[in-house]
């Protein structure tokens, strides 16, 4: 349709009233099933975006950022959104808080569903498989976190410093039998990225490669030890704080208290319960900062696109 449409426009096409429109737009829970699905199938179909001005539609507020995460649990991405609030809620803007799971098809409901409710920008942490054509579709008034991207502003971690400031760190201590266990390299960042740093140490060092590579959770770290732990073993290096953490409980299974363990996270937890393990922290909250800053700025006006890398964090 070329016509731009009103709430009573699509009223009358779903044959309801102009206020069962603005009870679906809020999500009002009494509005049944399928009355809801009618509307808001018109409302896809017709590619209608609620008033600006209509502040009932946004609780009140004329200033709303939505903010999709990967995962709600996730200690990294808690203290990036952490500070990213801070300097939205001080520029005057609420926020709308999704969680992706790494999902593609999730992130893109969640923009649609952003997109129709008029939110003045986006801010995505993205993963790999991420829609980047679905993100460009949002111009100056997105930032992704976590991921570069060409088409619009991003803010990436420097995964190749964060291994290589931990290994500089070990190699201090005279330590030089230095195995890894990573994430599986179909993720670019703390996968691919975290490991072709420590494979190009060893080749400049001279050294066998002794690795594994699995998923990022504890569970899968506690069984790859088995599998890089040998008898003159130094050292563990680890794509993150998580992948520490099982390192750290196989290592004391098998009483092998003297292989030191670094992480990537910087999460202040693992350090007060295991203060001799070195873990580096990639600026998780300086990023979130200014990611939210550099929406800010394209919000009023600003049309640059920026690519930023944030360095880690010497403590």
């Amino acid at each position: 349709m070329s016509k731009k449409l009103t709430i009573l426009d699509i009223a009358k096409l779903a044959g309801v009233g102009k206020s069962t429109v603005s009870r679906v737009l809020t999500n009002d829970p009494k509005v049944k099933p399928q009355t809801r699905e009618k509307v808001e199938q018109i409302i896809r179909e017709s590619g209608y975006v609620p008033s600006k001005s209509a502040q009932s539609m946004r609780g009140g507020s004329q200033k709303v950022i939505g903010v999709i995460i990967s995962r709600l649990d996730s200690p990294s991405e808690n203290r990036a959104v952490g500070t990213m609030l801070n300097a939205l809620y001080s520029a005057g803007y609420d926020v709308v808080i999704m969680e992706s799971q790494f999902d593609r098809d999730k992130t893109n409901e969640h923009l649609d569903v952003l997109k129709r409710r008029n939110v003045d920008g986006v801010i995505v942490f993205g993963f790999t498989g991420c829609d980047e054509q679905a993100l460009a579709e949002w111009g100056n008034r997105i930032v992704v976190i976590a991921m570069d991207t060409k088409m619009v502003s991003s803010i990436n971690y420097d995964n190749q410093g964060v291994i290589d400031m931990a290994l500089s760190h070990l190699e201090q201590q005279s330590i030089s039998r230095i195995a890894y266990i990573g994430v599986d390299p179909e993720d670019r960042t703390t996968g691919l990225a975290r490991l072709n740093a420590y494979q190009v140490w060893c080749e400049q060092k001279r050294i066998e490669p002794c690795f594994q590579t699995g998923k990022l959770n504890h569970e899968s770290a506690y069984q790859l030890v088995d599998q890089v732990l040998q008898s003159d073993t130094q050292a563990i290096a680890c794509a993150s704080d998580t992948i520490a953490l099982g390192v750290i409980k196989r290592l004391q299974e098998v009483g092998r208290e003297d292989v030191v363990v670094t992480g990537v996270g910087g999460n202040e937890l693992l350090s007060f319960l295991f203060p001799n393990v070195f873990s580096v922290d990639p600026g998780y909250s300086h990023a979130g900062e200014k990611a939210a800053n550099m929406l800010i700025n394209q919000l009023n006006g600003d049309e640059s696109v920026v690519h930023f890398t944030q360095q880690p964090i010497r403590h």
